[in-house]
């Protein structure tokens, strides 16, 4: 098995967890390299589903080694409350198959109170984040004041190194919030009991990693978000605060770009996007509705109900270019199974000027008027499928297109949320 990295390549919740489930089968090592409990991967496993945050979705798998790597901002709280449901559900998490990197940041209730604060001031402008601190913890690690799990471990560190927060970020909530700071004991107590627990799994994993390279063994790193809510080639500045493209993926985890083989993106066969933001190919209400119900559209994370819209090939190209694609997987394809007719968005139309290229100004993104071709639904049950070939005429003929128009081949169609229903590609 190659060392390969899968990418979201539209807004997130593409159907990522499934696709590394099917690919951890064949890899020894999946590391997550990227954002925090803002995320959710979901995976059935016969007819179980398991939504994991932060943990790789291949813990699912016995004998698998799993990794928590540097790029990723971990919320103590949130992670020992995953790890006690995967046990509850008979998934074995111990020191010996799941790693956390020393050089992983820790997200702080300061963390989390700031960015509901901040939402809340931005009123009508805000961006739609989860609230979990996510964003507040990448700005404390790049004004270099974060607190590593490194620094969590070492008592007296952590001590030092949380006063200055704290003296800090309590002058921010009274000065410019108005609100209530921090007792340094509450915490410092309370951090203090998640680092005895966490402590056995805290290792330097670009080490462990690139041995494990050096030796034979195959690496799976698995993005959250997508490519469209990476902070630098996303819809700015309605997106994630750390890098959800490929990039990501080495800075994430100490694995240099040489040792991967394979860049895999992953779409859905229409789009969706969660919080704020242009979503040039909104679906009309009717059908918005009807795919929404019918794809199970709410976040896996928050609940929320996710906007949906017809396939943007603007979007998707966007990817193939940033994370320089190799394949590309299509999910809930059987979502569309029951629409007489389905568009492609080939392109934007703005005061008079064709965009097939993504722009970076996100107001033309709110004001364009979409470019859609017309394609000739299938109005056949495709959960059935074993191989392409059992697909309708009509589908094989949608996703040709969508290859086409990326320029990137398929490799695997999800036809249903069970592992069983994935077909390999042409």
């Amino acid at each position: 098995m190659p060392n390969i990295v899968v990418i979201g390549a539209q807004w997130g919740d593409e159907g990522k967890g499934k696709v590394i489930d099917i690919l951890a089968e064949k890899s020894d090592y999946i590391v997550r390299f990227q954002g925090g409990n803002n995320a959710g991967h979901t995976v059935v496993v016969k007819n179980r589903k398991f939504i994991l945050h932060l943990i790789p979705s291949g813990i699912l798998h016995k004998n698998k080694k799993c990794v928590i790597g540097n790029g990723v901002v971990v919320d103590p709280e949130a992670l020992i409350s995953e790890i006690k449901k995967l046990r509850s559900e008979g998934i074995e998490v111990n020191s010996g198959n799941f790693f956390i990197d020393e050089r992983a940041h820790v997200i702080l209730p300061y963390h989390k109170i700031l960015d509901s604060l901040k939402e809340k001031k931005k009123g009508k402008a805000k961006i739609g984040t989860t609230r979990r601190g996510i964003g507040p913890c990448y700005t404390d690690k790049a004004a270099r004041c974060g607190i590593r799990m490194i620094d969590l471990i070492d008592k007296e560190l952590f001590k030092s190194k949380l006063e200055a927060n704290l003296k800090e970020k309590n002058r921010v909530f009274r000065k410019t919030y108005n609100a209530k700071g921090f007792k340094f004991s509450e915490v410092y107590s309370q951090y203090l009991k998640y680092a005895k627990t966490i402590k056995p799994y805290v290792k330097n994993c670009a080490v462990i990693l690139n041995e494990a390279i050096n030796k034979g063994k195959s690496v799976l790193l698995e993005g959250a978000q997508g490519t469209l809510l990476d902070v630098d080639f996303g819809t700015y500045p309605y997106v994630t605060s750390s890098n959800a493209s490929v990039g990501g993926a080495f800075t994430g985890s100490g694995i240099g770009p040489t040792k991967i083989d394979k860049v895999i993106g992953v779409v859905k066969a229409y789009t969706t996007r969660v919080g704020e933001g242009p979503l040039p190919t909104e679906f009309p209400p009717d059908i918005l509705e009807k795919i929404r119900n019918k794809g199970e559209e709410f976040g896996a994370t928050t609940g929320r109900p996710r906007r949906c819209g017809w396939f943007d090939a603007v979007v998707a190209r966007q990817a193939a270019l940033v994370n320089g694609l190799n394949n590309i997987v299509v999910t809930k394809l059987d979502v569309l199974d029951e629409l007489k007719n389905i568009k492609i968005c080939t392109g934007y139309r703005y005061k008079g000027k064709v965009y097939r290229i993504l722009p970076a100004d996100t107001g033309i993104l709110d004001s364009c008027s979409p470019i859609y071709e017309n394609h000739k639904g299938w109005l056949k049950e495709t959960g059935s499928a074993t191989k392409f070939s059992d697909l309708p005429k009509e589908a094989k003929n949608y996703l040709d297109r969508i290859s086409e128009l990326l320029g990137v081949s398929i490799y695997m169609v999800s036809v249903g949320s069970k592992r069983s229903q994935i077909l390999k590609g042409r």
